[in-house]
């Protein structure tokens, strides 16, 4: 089965009001919306990954606080959002996403393999191929995609529907990407 992967489209990264705004990534929402809405139609599950973080995150040592859970920065934009949905927690946790059109993995980590459900959640969806956007390109996006790659499946990211803080380390994880197997797409190429 094919899973598309929106990888922290929340609040607090896309709009210049956020805590930690990615600039320019505003103008990827709409890609985003069309990418998921594509992905219900089609029956194929969306997996949203989210920073959920707590007030006093050991994250926030490294980057300024943001996507504290319960705020309105740690939301997503309503457009990004399908019916039905349902929420997989950090923690270790028994979890059915049967009928779920999108599914929200919280992590608190650069890196959604951090969520201690991620793999079993992989397995239990049967995914063999992968739809890879969001934000950010070099960090967030970088740690989904290759290792979606090093778990044996086959990934696709979007290119217009990514946004990055640094272009220099975003052309080089789009070579590291490409070199290790991964494919670039484009959203009309998807759609």
């Amino acid at each position: 089965m094919t899973v598309f992967f929106d990888i922290d489209t929340q609040l607090d990264f896309l709009y210049p009001a956020g805590a930690l705004y990615v600039p320019g990534a505003e103008s990827i929402v709409l890609q985003v919306a069309a990418l998921n809405r594509y992905a219900a139609e089609k029956g194929i599950p969306v997996v949203s990954t989210m920073d959920a973080h707590t007030e006093d995150d050991p994250e926030f040592r490294h980057w300024p606080p943001h996507c504290v859970a319960g705020t309105a920065g740690q939301q997503k934009p309503a457009a990004t959002l399908l019916e039905p949905r349902t929420i997989i927690r950090s923690a270790p946790e028994e979890f059915n996403v049967q009928g779920a059109r999108q599914i929200l993995l919280e992590k608190q980590s650069v890196d959604c393999f951090t969520n201690a459900n991620l793999p079993a959640l992989l397995d239990q969806l049967d995914v063999k191929s992968c739809v890879v956007y969001g934000v950010v390109t070099e960090i967030c996006v970088k740690n989904a995609a290759l290792g979606l790659l090093a778990s044996g499946r086959k990934v696709k990211l979007v290119t217009d529907a990514v946004r990055s803080l640094d272009d220099t380390k975003c052309a080089q994880f789009l070579q590291e990407f490409a070199a290790a197997g991964g494919e670039l797409t484009t959203v009309r190429q998807i759609t």
